[in-house]
């Protein structure tokens, strides 16, 4: 198939041009609780809102029956705050499909990546630091570390934590790490769900002088000895998470449709019969699996 055949099978997320769209034209997918409109994160993006304005536009999707009326994909903060400003439009993105669910698993609207990212844009055009800081309601200094968070992070490492919670200072500790190093930290993190500055430290801890950017660490209250020993565990627990990882998937098929015969098995009644006969305690485990399969 040639360049342009493939390149007619791409289709395009968003229409090529942004629009300004009446507000009362947009409808939201889902209402604002009164705790997310208390919420700190609302305040701050009000205040932004009145300082610098909309930085990230609303995306929006055209609705099937009606091209002039919109369905609110991303954006119903920013959505309400205007609405309850008195501002009758607003520039938005218009996205070809109505894909919500997807888009908003892609979107953390409290990450701090997506954080960064939009305090970058701001400044490209050329919003200053003291103006972010004052419609954040931060000091200056935040948004100085938030601008340079990514620095010294390699874009495996964004990728795989663009939708984590995920604090500033840990950030800091995978600075420390080498890039193939930062990966696995970061894999580890996301196995565990844990991602506090003290599991980071423990990660670093635990990493060989030869994976270190400056190549020799110091652990306050720990040994040289007991440097070692977490280094050679966390070795051993490296193999052992990558060795479960690649049996996951082969593990979990198996385990299904282990339990979707043993189900099927449960819905004669003829073997339900002969197994409360003969072998009731295997039943009663079977039947036990197959709730499970049902909560699941």
């Amino acid at each position: 198939m040639s360049k342009v055949g493939k390149t007619a099978l791409v289709k395009i997320a968003f229409e090529t041009a942004s629009l300004r769209i009446p507000i009362n034209e947009i409808l939201p997918l889902r209402q604002l609780t009164p705790s997310v409109i208390k919420s700190v994160k609302y305040a701050q993006i009000a205040a932004s809102i009145a300082e610098v304005g909309i930085i990230e536009p609303p995306v929006v999707v055209r609705d099937g029956t009606d091209r002039n009326r919109f369905h609110l994909l991303d954006g119903h903060i920013r959505i309400d705050i205007l609405r309850a400003r008195g501002e009758a439009e607003v520039v938005c993105l218009v996205a070809t499909e109505d894909e919500a669910f997807t888009y908003n698993k892609r979107i953390s609207r409290i990450a701090i990546i997506q954080e960064h990212k939009m305090i970058l844009k701001a400044i490209e055009k050329g919003v200053s630091e003291e103006r972010l800081a004052r419609a954040l309601n931060v000091n200056i200094t935040s948004i100085r570390h938030k601008r340079s968070l990514l620095e010294g992070i390699c874009p495996e490492v964004v990728e795989l934590l663009k939708d984590r919670h995920v604090p500033i200072n840990t950030f800091g500790e995978l600075k420390k790490l080498k890039s193939i190093r930062q990966i696995e930290a970061a894999e580890l993190m996301i196995a565990m769900n844990r991602y506090s500055i003290s599991y980071a430290k423990s990660l670093v801890a635990a990493t060989p002088d030869s994976q270190l950017v400056r190549g020799v660490k110091s652990v306050k209250g720990l040994s040289q000895q007991q440097i070692a020993l977490m280094e050679g565990e966390s070795s051993t627990l490296d193999r052992e998470f990558k060795a479960i990882e690649q049996d996951y998937g082969s593990d979990h098929l198996d385990v299904v449709l282990a339990t979707g015969y043993v189900a099927r098995l449960l819905e004669n009644a003829r073997v339900v019969r002969h197994m409360a006969h003969r072998h009731p305690d295997i039943l009663a485990e079977f039947q036990k699996i197959t709730e499970l399969q049902k909560v699941a």
